[in-house]
């Protein structure tokens, strides 16, 4: 089920990929491409602000996550996107421990002495161990997860009941299973270590992460459920990237707002 689930997101994002003329790369952070709106205190403040770092999930190629990229440079962010090493199948502190680098990378070409994270599924996982285990918390301002799998998956636990070995060798796969010794050792002690400003955001139609509970975390995080406000809302796992209303909360959690999630948004 994971394998079939990993396959459509490929599929998903090598179809964006074709439609779309290039993207920023993990290796090498450039100036984000600047967009042209009209002025406003808002815009200027966001240019100010730590630069964002869009941290993709597992099987996420870096064009996928060029939507949410684009809203974040339109409204003044200068913007990164990280394309997790071989598309996150691998151990995931070895992710993290590539991702540290990449974060200092982006800190020395922009001059920002901390930056914002916005991750999405197995990627929050990779920025929260760079935060927990690696020291990141001195650099990083912000966290925001969209369904990360803080807690764990059944749906990875699923493959293996279903006879496919232990999330058929994908070495990520078996960390996020519940109960994984990464998680064990995750999941130990405080879940929002540092001064870092910790925000979740999940989905009731997230078909990747089971119990949709175990995207949140503890120790005063704010853990915003997009149905508890939008109750007629559809989002899946994907569409947590794609979708206004959670754009509007991620925007929100980069400027320290309430959470006021716009149900309406496109």
């Amino acid at each position: 089920m994971l394998l079939r689930k990993t396959v459509l997101v490929v599929s998903l994002a090598t179809a964006a990929l074709l439609a779309s003329a290039g993207t920023a790369t993990a290796a090498t952070p450039a100036t984000p491409a600047s967009t042209a709106p009209a002025p406003t205190a808002a815009f200027a403040a966001a240019a100010a602000a730590n630069p964002v770092i869009v941290v993709g999930g597992l099987s996420g190629v870096a064009v996928a996550y060029e939507p949410i990229a684009a809203r974040l440079r339109a409204d003044g962010y200068r913007t990164f996107i990280y394309q997790l090493p071989g598309l996150g199948l691998g151990d995931i502190p070895a992710s993290a421990r590539a991702f540290a680098g990449f974060v200092e990378q982006v800190r020395a070409s922009t001059g920002a002495a901390t930056v914002d994270l916005v991750a999405h599924s197995e990627g929050g996982l990779v920025s929260r161990y760079y935060l927990k285990r690696l020291g990141g918390a001195a650099s990083v301002g912000r966290y925001v997860s969209l369904g990360t799998p803080q807690y764990g998956t059944y749906v990875a636990n699923i493959v293996a009941f279903l006879g496919l070995g232990s999330c058929a060798g994908v070495v990520a796969c078996q960390q996020m299973t519940i109960g994984s010794a990464f998680l064990a050792d995750l999941n130990a002690g405080d879940d929002t270590p540092g001064s870092v400003r910790y925000t979740t955001v999940r989905t009731l139609q997230d078909e990747l992460v089971r119990p949709t509970g175990n995207a949140a975390v503890n120790d005063g995080a704010t853990n915003v459920l997009i149905q508890a406000y939008c109750p007629l809302r559809v989002v899946g796992h994907l569409g947590l990237v794609l979708d206004g209303t959670a754009y509007t909360i991620v925007r929100g959690a980069l400027t320290d707002g309430p959470v006021r999630p716009n149900c309406l948004a496109v």
